[in-house]
């Protein structure tokens, strides 16, 4: 059985490429016009807060009191790109993809509580699916799928219709916890 990986993990694990990007380009200032593209992107992606927070962590500053006015999300991967900057151990595997399987029982979980109208979950899971929207791709298309769940459809093939592979287990991970969660 495999242990379930925290929410701090999944977000670092998430955003690896980006954490590593960034706090490699603070460790070589030199690499400046590397980052500024990057900035910029995610600056769009409505992450002004967090992108305002990295510039100042780029300019040698290393208070962790400036990450108080960031998210949950955008805390963890300023920290993680901190504590990289200052030792590049710490720093998540670019490498290494999340697995959306464990994933699954806790947006399971939110949909259905969503689905008998709790306003929190509502409201996380619609956070949740803006943030997968900016991401684009099958992230995108995993959170279009939000409503559609908590509105009841349970169709594989219509929820699935388009999606690549790993969307694809995702999304019937999510619909075999529901199925789970359902039966009690």
């Amino acid at each position: 059985m495999t242990t379930p990986i925290s929410n701090t993990e999944q977000i670092r694990q998430f955003h690896a490429q980006f954490i590593n990007a960034v706090a490699e380009a603070c460790m070589k200032p030199d690499e400046r016009n590397d980052l500024e593209p990057l900035l910029r992107q995610a600056e769009q992606a409505g992450w002004k807060d967090l992108v305002a927070v990295i510039r100042r962590i780029y300019t040698g500053q290393r208070e962790t009191g400036m990450l108080e006015i960031l998210d949950e999300e955008d805390r963890v991967i300023a920290s993680s790109i901190l504590q990289g900057v200052q030792n590049p151990a710490t720093l998540p595997d670019p490498e290494q993809k999340p697995d959306g399987s464990m994933a699954a029982p806790g947006l399971a979980s939110m949909i259905q509580a969503a689905a008998t109208g709790n306003v929190q979950a509502l409201s996380l899971l619609g956070n949740m699916g803006e943030q997968m929207s900016k991401v684009g791709g099958e992230m995108s298309r995993i959170s279009g799928i939000f409503r559609r769940l908590i509105d009841g459809e349970r169709d594989p093939d219509a929820l699935t219709k388009g999606m690549a592979k790993q969307a694809e287990e995702l999304t019937l991970s999510i619909l075999d916890e529901l199925g789970k969660l359902e039966k009690h």
